[in-house]
């Protein structure tokens, strides 16, 4: 996933080396980052989050701002910090419940998430806010996402589906011009047409705007053009679903929120459709 770098591959709690009051710059800088070829430019905190049965162990939800390479993008990290015993950890495993603690976790979201640019099925007004963000080439999506859609029309007063792109360009190339495709669509409120990009039978390797339009438009008989993909604020707006992304931490998709907080069973929104 381009948004990802694995940072560190320690599992073990290290000393801090100040005092017991954690800095969180400070250790991203001078502890956690240690390749010299890597500049921080800024540490955020996402969230902060109490652990529950490890009470003197705290979680912090981070986003980073770093250059790699020469180039400038966000990482999301999670540090476990006991304040009380000087310590921080990658990860923090209850072997007694034989569980990572860490694996599920990931940031609250808040309501600037519910905007009306994302809203593609239900109502506004429905109970029950469901955010996803999602690539039409990945599997797990294509498993799951289309299912998802057809349950909020089903139930538009029950649900309300909010989506965002986040195309994996580096496992599947042809996401970054479908990502594009499916946009366009959506701006024109034809959020049928969009989801059929789930479907579409194009190369994961293509990256020829001309022949994926092409494909696309013949399968599904659409009039896609190449200077609708590329106008600028259709890349800006997957650029805005990416950095909406990096700030709840995506690992991976697709990551549904249900009411506001992750949902890793994908599929929990269910329990609220009546039989």
């Amino acid at each position: 996933m381009s948004l990802m770098l694995k940072l560190s591959t320690a599992v073990l709690a290290t000393t801090l080396l100040a005092s017991a009051k954690f800095d969180l710059e400070s250790y991203v800088k001078k502890d956690l980052i240690r390749n010299p070829k890597i500049k921080v430019k800024g540490v955020e905190l996402i969230e902060k989050r109490d652990i529950k049965g490890h009470k003197d162990w705290k979680a912090y939800m981070i986003l980073m701002d770093l250059v790699v390479k020469g180039k400038e993008d966000k990482y999301p990290e999670t540090l476990f910090v006991n304040e009380k015993e000087n310590l921080v950890a990658m990860d923090l495993y209850d072997y007694s419940k034989h569980k990572n603690i860490g694996r599920d976790m990931r940031p609250n979201i808040d309501i600037s998430y519910y905007d009306d640019a994302h809203l593609i099925a239900g109502k506004k007004s429905a109970k029950h806010k469901l955010v996803v963000f999602s690539d039409p080439k990945c599997p797990f999506c294509q498993r799951y996402v289309p299912g998802i859609y057809k349950d909020v029309k089903a139930h538009p007063d029950t649900f309300a589906l909010y989506y965002y792109h986040m195309p994996l360009k580096r496992i599947h190339p042809v996401s970054d011009a479908l990502t594009r495709i499916m946009e366009v669509l959506q701006k024109q409120g034809k959020f049928d047409e969009a989801m059929k990009m789930y479907n579409a039978n194009i190369a994961l390797n293509e990256t020829n705007e001309d022949k994926i339009i092409e494909a696309v438009n013949k399968q599904f008989k659409l009039n896609i053009k190449k200077e609708d993909i590329n106008k600028q604020e259709i890349k800006d707006a997957i650029k805005s679903d990416i950095n909406k992304a990096n700030r709840v931490m995506l690992r991976g998709t697709p990551t549904v929120y249900l009411d506001g907080k992750y949902d890793p069973e994908v599929t929990s929104y269910k329990k609220f459709i009546k039989k």
